[in-house]
């Protein structure tokens, strides 16, 4: 058994080296014969002589695997540099790439086999992928730079160092979940600055407001509603990607209706689904109203990482958070659905695991469907007052109307449940 795994982790160090030969040696196709310092064969044999050198780390004295990798690097550095006669052919991916296979290869008989050859597949699709990437660099500005840098901060040196105890009246605040709104909101507003560069404004809006519905429209809506602040030929599009933010959302709560709450589902789709038709027919209508614009150039906001949104979206989710914990403190069991609904008019999601997790003859499936409608409509009203916030009545107007048009919807359909309900 012993040999068997021996000889698994050799063969998965030479597939390393093959693999990534495989690219290497057809970027170089171009290339005189004698002018490359690796190929396929030669990367096959680096992967399987990183193997060996793993190898004798493991059964023998660590000098001699230590001798022979200094070896295999002044071999690789020495043939890189008298290839290296063009000054237009200077590049030291050739040698990274080798010092990569031979690492993989090393890594593959260390009891990582599995580890290295999916690394190895990300290593051959990056090197793969020169052109494009050289492509998308070279149509980087500076703005794009800086806004990247600005979103690595907030979403990877700040967030994972958080706490995520909880503190605050009633134990409700958590500081990691609360900087992971800011991430939410300035993570979506620079998906839709990359959307925007990559396919014109029109369609960078509309897959920025699906993909943001998906995950947390009112994130989404209210980075968008900041865009309508700013004004610009973009005004229709944005007042259609809030409208079909909001429509994606019911949707999503839809679905989770069904798979965690199904008691209650046909009944809440009797009160979301229309919601969900009207905001789709008014987020198409302001969408052919927004005509061609945009689908050509992109836009170029010149601060796609707005802080001042998030923050303020942050300081809506504390006191929410505040609110909730007090309801449930507040009504206990006897208010169950009561605090569903204060507690899902901010987070759906949650009210709906919440609501699938009762004992079954808890709520009748017409309560549990008015406690999820009125959730959805409360958190609907919400998204319509940050669009009167961020945006203001004159640029939010449109939007506001599809947002309170669905949710009005939402109220004709759940007033009818009602009756139906004490009727029978």
């Amino acid at each position: 058994m012993q040999a068997l795994v021996l000889y698994r982790d050799l063969g998965v160090a030479l597939a390393v080296g093959l693999l990534i030969g495989v690219e290497r040696s057809w970027q170089l196709r171009s290339k005189v014969a004698g002018t490359r310092v690796a190929g396929f064969r030669t990367f096959g044999l680096l992967g399987g002589l990183g193997g060996l050198i793993g190898l004798l780390a493991r059964y023998f004295h660590p000098l001699v695997p230590v001798l022979l990798l200094a070896g295999v690097v002044i071999t690789l550095v020495v043939g890189t540099l008298k290839t290296m006669t063009d000054p237009g052919s200077v590049s030291a991916t050739m040698l990274i790439a080798s010092l990569v296979t031979v690492a993989l290869g090393m890594l593959a008989t260390s009891g990582q086999p599995a580890i290295a050859i999916a690394a190895a597949a990300v290593t051959t699709l990056l090197l793969s992928a020169r052109d494009k990437l050289h492509s998308i660099i070279a149509r980087l500005g500076e703005g794009d730079v800086q806004a990247l840098a600005r979103f690595a901060i907030i979403a990877g040196a700040i967030l994972p160092f958080l706490p995520s105890g909880r503190f605050g009246p009633y134990d409700a605040w958590n500081l990691q979940q609360l900087w992971m709104v800011v991430v939410l909101v300035t993570g979506f507003s620079f998906a839709g600055y990359i959307a925007n560069r990559l396919m014109g404004v029109r369609y960078g809006i509309l897959v920025t407001a699906v993909i943001g519905g998906l995950y947390s429209s009112t994130a989404v809506i209210s980075s968008l509603s900041h865009r309508l602040r700013e004004g610009g030929d973009t005004q229709s599009i944005l007042w259609a990607g809030i409208a079909l933010a909001s429509a994606v959302m019911f949707l999503r709560v839809l679905v989770l209706t069904a798979v965690l709450a199904g008691f209650a589902f046909l009944p809440s789709l009797s009160v979301i689904g229309p919601a969900a038709i009207v905001a789709v027919v008014i987020g198409y209508i302001l969408m052919r109203k927004s005509g061609q614009q945009g689908v050509e150039q992109p836009v170029q906001p010149g601060n796609p990482i707005a802080l001042l949104p998030a923050v303020g979206f942050l300081l809506l989710v504390a006191l929410m958070a505040v609110v909730v914990r007090w309801a449930e403190v507040r009504f206990g069991g006897a208010g169950i659905a009561t605090a569903l609904i204060i507690s899902g008019s901010f987070d759906v999601d949650a009210a709906i695991v919440t609501l699938g997790g009762l004992p079954r003859a808890t709520l009748t499936p017409e309560t549990g469907a008015l406690v999820v409608g009125a959730s959805v409509f409360i958190n609907t009203v919400i998204k319509a007052g940050a669009v009167l916030i961020f945006a203001g009545w004159a640029k939010g107007k449109p939007a506001i109307f599809a947002l309170l048009a669905a949710a009005a919807t939402m109220v004709v359909m759940g007033g009818i449940i009602l009756v139906n309900e004490k009727g029978g």
